[in-house]
């Protein structure tokens, strides 16, 4: 009995080591890993901290960054097409790309401006000339020719002064020397001869205005803007940088008594009928014809003169075109 009761007591003490050690595994061995799973989140920050990008960002910050690009699309191309000569913020990649676009679609014109051509319309717009489809402003690729458009679709480099500008040796209706009685020389030597010419017809002109600097022209249309306002200022001056008086090349003129200077009664005077039939035998064009204010931006103005040189200004005089139209530029409306 003895042995079978030692049996017994050995088979409980094995028992109770059995279940102790398979609490104690529980408590403290595999089973005490499980917590650990609890702390995951941990990881999930260190994981955000990577998808952050750049220096541990936290991954609520990226996409406001992404939302930065995106906007800075559509401002910098329409910029671009739609009429920024210069385009806003030209150091952002977008704008740079848009404006790479436009030399492609304009052809490789030194002046970069986009669409000039049309895009395959069919128009004959020339390359590098605007006739303000969309609003596009294009900057004259070679401002010294003496054969350049300028117009409010088609302005003047914002540096670009003439280089060879003279006093020409002709009647004006003032005495000084000054910035408004220069004109560029071969423009100059053409109003020598006219003015000659006219005289030998019994016909004496004076000149009111010639030359204006950027920083003049600037000045005279801001007064025009005080004086009549902006929009009926826009029918007879122009926007800095588009002005034909800032090329050298034109002139206003009247009769040597300065009456009508620059005024609509000039065009019913002798002085306005000896110009319309000769002034293209120097070189020089009525620039704002009349019943081509749609074509030119400006009412007729018998008294501004533009110098082209002979061969164009006689042909404008046989076809009574503007040279928006010898040009195949005419404005496109709306």
């Amino acid at each position: 009995m003895m042995g079978r009761g030692k049996f017994l007591l050995f088979a409980a003490l094995a028992a109770m080591l059995v279940v102790g050690g398979y609490v104690a595994v529980e408590e403290g061995g595999w089973m005490a890993e499980e917590p650990k799973l609890a702390e995951q989140p941990q990881a999930e920050d260190g994981a955000e901290g990577l998808t952050g990008q750049s220096g541990g960002q936290i991954t609520g910050e990226a996409p406001q960054e992404q939302d930065d690009e995106p906007a800075g699309n559509p401002e910098g191309s329409e910029a671009d097409a739609g009429g920024g000569t210069n385009g806003n913020a030209p150091g952002e990649t977008n704008g740079d790309a848009a404006e790479q676009g436009g030399d492609d679609a304009d052809g490789g014109a030194a002046n970069g401006q986009a669409g000039q051509d049309a895009q395959d319309d069919g128009q004959a717009v020339p390359a590098g000339i605007s006739n303000g489809e969309g609003g596009v402003v294009a900057v004259v690729a070679k401002p010294e020719s003496i054969e350049a458009l300028v117009n409010p679709f088609n302005k003047l480099p914002e540096d670009y002064a003439p280089t060879d500008l003279v006093y020409p040796d002709v009647r004006f209706t003032f005495s000084e020397k000054i910035e408004k009685r220069m004109m560029r020389k071969e423009a100059a030597e053409a109003l020598e001869k006219m003015f000659a010419g006219a005289e030998e017809d019994g016909i004496y002109l004076a000149g009111v205005s010639a030359y204006r600097s950027h920083e003049t022209q600037e000045a005279l249309f801001d007064r025009y803007v005080k004086r009549d306002g902006y929009e009926k200022a826009r029918t007879y001056s122009a926007l800095p940088g588009t002005s034909e008086h800032e090329t050298g090349l034109a002139v206003d003129v009247s009769g040597s008594d300065g009456k009508c200077a620059a005024a609509d009664c000039f065009g019913d005077t002798k002085e306005a009928d000896w110009l319309k039939k000769h002034a293209a035998e120097y070189g020089f064009i009525i620039r704002y014809p009349e019943g081509k204010k749609d074509i030119t931006g400006y009412q007729y103005e018998p008294w501004h003169l533009r110098y082209v040189g002979i061969d164009i200004a006689e042909e404008l005089a046989a076809s009574g075109e503007t040279l928006e139209e010898y040009y195949d530029a005419v404005p496109v409306n709306g």
